[in-house]
């Protein structure tokens, strides 16, 4: 893989060759030009181009009836399905945003997503989800597929230019979109206790996809592409465009992603090339997908740890680009090939500027980063302050663009390379989701029990501490786990009779106890089954002992560390345990009863 770079200045990334194309004309040509290759497999099925482009067609028609224009913003939630990429796809072809509504996330959240976005229809398979907006409802995953496109739909075709010769009419885009409208409003998480909608323009989407591809990111080629990501992950926006070049789509089910075993097996079924994961995602699936074909990795969403840099990097015929940008620029903003001792995350992708600078907005050897070109975002949606805060005049370029202000630090290494430096300001990210601890400080807030709290970060989890009245921890992790993702749940909750305070009087972080996990009271793991899962708990937690009652996720697991369970009972029982399975027997002597009966009767 060739990944091409200016030699100098490297804080411009070198012009696009060209005006790059809308997404949906890139995929309206790749129909035409190979209606049969596999667009798109998922767990429900697969489609051709020519079939995703007539089921494209068939949304659309649907969201149509829903009273969707150009300019509307439609949430899209659906499973991970070939339903999923026909309805991003659809809400393009008619003008419109989507705004991704992951199944996953609690009703709460879905709600006030729906309603922060000014959402004017819904296209879901949940019957009546309670949003009170208009639903286009999917079909059932067993519904036929049409063998051509509707005769309504293309009747309905506005006056205009006719299609292309061989281009499949179900694609023909019945508005006129320039490369301002808005492609889709993606929420991240806000440090005033709700979530803020980014606003991404078509443009912007448009110029990930050329810039990608000028930088050798993408081959020539046409690729089969694992789509990992969730759809509330902007890392989902590359993943979902990739069909729109030609290139075939494998969508993970939630099952196999989250099953290391399962997915190694998934990706060499299906001739999987490449791969986008976080680096804590490939942390936990490195030991299944090393033995087989090497695999083009695109990394991204949170900062690569130097052993596994040198791991990858000193990894004969695997290929890895580490990507880094902010949702609010697009998705990707930088880019580095993994090779050489020491991370970084290169410079700016064609078609970026990138700058470090002062308080003072004046270049600096270290400093704050900004971004700077297509890719930024048009601001937050329905927050003017934070937008003006955030979003500012390129004062570098002082042209009447705007800069992106990331609040990442970061400073420029001999060689040219940006060095990521950290954050500015309390934002984390938690296995490669972007966090604001007052977030969720702002619902754990919410509770009687709690009068103050505040939220950090312990190695991969979040930990919660309060004062106000000792609550058990299973009471607020039920109450956040009802209004936040489950990435944003604390994994330990500790109450104290007031905080520590520096010499100043200001709260002392560094001060804060480390959590208390696996010293509670109750009958300790006994029989091999069961003592051999407390001692891969205690391992992979980080703690002393379990004990037999003890909770997986009380004692702060995940989904990431429960792939390490699932992979440890294979090691030492040859038991294929699937990763929901931990999920279902969070305790620990029913989980050990669980693996027991599969095994076939270890006591």
């Amino acid at each position: 893989m060739t990944v091409t770079f200016p030699a100098a200045p490297r804080s411009v990334g070198p012009a696009l060759a060209a005006e790059p194309d809308d997404v949906l004309g890139r995929f309206r040509r790749a129909v035409a030009a190979h209606p049969d290759r596999r667009a798109v497999r998922a767990p429900d099925g697969e489609l051709s181009f020519a079939g995703l482009a007539t089921r494209v067609a068939r949304v659309a028609g649907a969201l149509r009836a829903a009273g969707v224009v150009r300019g509307s913003r439609v949430g899209v939630c659906l499973p991970r399905s070939t339903e999923l990429p026909a309805a991003l796809l659809a809400v393009w072809w008619l003008g419109a945003a989507y705004v991704p509504l992951d199944p996953a996330h609690p009703a709460e959240r879905l709600a006030l997503t729906v309603a922060d976005a000014g959402v004017s229809a819904v296209y879901t398979d949940r019957p009546e989800p309670g949003w009170s907006v208009p639903t286009a409802t999917a079909p059932p995953r067993d519904d036929p597929e049409p063998t051509a496109p509707p005769a309504s739909l293309v009747e309905r075709e506005p006056a205009g230019p006719p299609a292309p010769a061989g281009e499949h009419p179900a694609v023909r885009t019945p508005a006129q979109v320039g490369g301002h409208d808005v492609a889709y409003v993606l929420h991240t998480s806000g440090s005033t206790g709700r979530p803020k909608g980014v606003a991404v323009s078509r443009g912007g989407v448009s110029a990930l996809l050329a810039s990608l591809e000028q930088a050798g990111i993408y081959p020539p080629d046409p690729a089969t592409v694992g789509w990992n990501a969730s759809i509330s992950f902007d890392a989902s926006v590359q993943q979902l465009i990739r069909v729109c070049r030609g290139d075939t789509i494998v969508l993970l089910g939630e099952d196999v992603r989250a099953d290391p075993p399962a997915l190694a097996a998934y990706v060499r079924e299906h001739d999987v090339t490449e791969l986008d994961l976080t680096p804590s995602h490939w942390a936990a699936l490195r030991d299944d997908l090393l033995p087989g074909r090497p695999l083009r990795l695109l990394m991204g969403g949170e900062p690569v740890p130097a052993g596994m840099w040198r791991d990858l990097a000193a990894t004969p015929g695997w290929r890895t680009v580490n990507l880094y940008g902010p949702s609010e620029c697009t998705v990707d903003a930088t880019a580095a090939p993994v090779h050489g001792p020491h991370p970084h995350i290169g410079g700016p992708l064609p078609g970026v500027r990138v700058y470090v600078l002062d308080g003072r907005l004046r270049p600096a050897e270290d400093g704050e980063l900004f971004v700077a070109g297509t890719g930024v975002a048009h601001g937050y949606v329905n927050r003017p302050s934070l937008t003006a805060e955030r979003f500012l005049p390129d004062v570098v370029a002082g042209d009447g663009s705007r800069m992106y202000r990331t609040g990442d630090r970061a400073r420029w290494d001999a060689d040219g390379n940006l060095i990521f430096l950290g954050r500015l300001d309390r934002q984390v990210k938690v296995r490669g989701h972007r966090i604001e601890p007052g977030e969720v400080e702002a619902v754990l807030g919410e509770r009687p029990e709690v009068s103050r709290c505040v939220v950090v970060p312990r190695g991969d989890a979040l930990a919660a501490y309060y004062t106000g009245t000792e609550a058990p921890g299973a009471q607020l992790r039920e109450h956040l786990a009802r209004r936040l993702p489950g990435s944003m749940v604390p994994a330990a909750f500790t109450w104290l009779p007031e905080f520590p305070r520096t010499v100043g009087g200001k709260l002392d972080l560094d001060a804060l106890p480390v959590p208390a996990a696996g010293a509670g009271t109750g009958p300790p793991a006994e029989g091999p089954v069961e003592e051999l899962i407390a001692r891969v708990w205690a391992g992979v937690l980080g703690v002393d002992s379990v004990l037999a009652d003890d909770d997986f996720f009380a004692l702060g697991g995940h989904s990431l560390v429960a792939l390490k369970v699932v992979a440890r009972v294979r090691e030492h029982f040859g038991v294929v345990l699937p990763t929901k399975d931990v999920y279902r027997h969070p305790r620990l002597r029913d989980l050990a009863a669980h693996v027991a009966r599969l095994s076939g009767g270890i006591s």
